[in-house]
């Protein structure tokens, strides 16, 4: 597992520090995919400030605490969905595709049309993994758009 230059010293216990040990034993272990965890921590980050909320945590550690255990804990999810080979990234997919109990089709089409997936991309990612992130995600894309049956975005649209 790769770890961000800003972490505290690994713990005995394999974690690098309480508040980023407390969101994945609390928290992220009960998400079953790596791009579900993705989304949840995503959705912790303000688009306006690039903070990472979250109240709980900010309640135990503080504020400046709780952010940078969220942006670790990104970073990480982050890594270990590029460290999957193509073939895992897309069971990983199809599984998160069927945690959301809404018709993929339905899914796949506002995916084409919005790509709310480029939010998902923690903001201090190197710009290489950026682009390998976005090349296997769309390649993902193409094979499942293919799989069930949704046009693909009109590119002169």
């Amino acid at each position: 597992m790769k770890l961000g230059p800003a972490m505290k010293p690994i713990r005995k216990d394999g974690w690098p520090h309480q508040p980023v040990a407390d969101v994945w034993k609390r928290t992220l272990s009960q998400i079953p995919t790596v791009f579900g965890r993705l989304v949840y921590l995503a959705g912790l980050r303000d688009p306006n400030t690039g903070r990472y909320e979250h109240f709980g945590l900010a309640q135990m550690f503080g504020d400046d605490e709780a952010h940078q255990a969220l942006c670790e804990s990104h970073l990480v999810a982050f890594s270990q969905w590029l460290s999957f080979t193509l073939e895992q990234q897309k069971q990983d997919l199809d599984r998160y595709l069927e945690s959301l109990h809404r018709d993929p089709r339905t899914v796949l089409e506002t995916w084409s049309r919005v790509q709310p997936y480029r939010n998902l991309i923690p903001a201090s990612a190197p710009e290489t993994e950026r682009r390998l992130y976005l090349a296997d995600l769309e390649t993902l894309l193409e094979v499942l758009r293919s799989e069930y049956g949704v046009v693909g975005p009109d590119p002169d649209a």
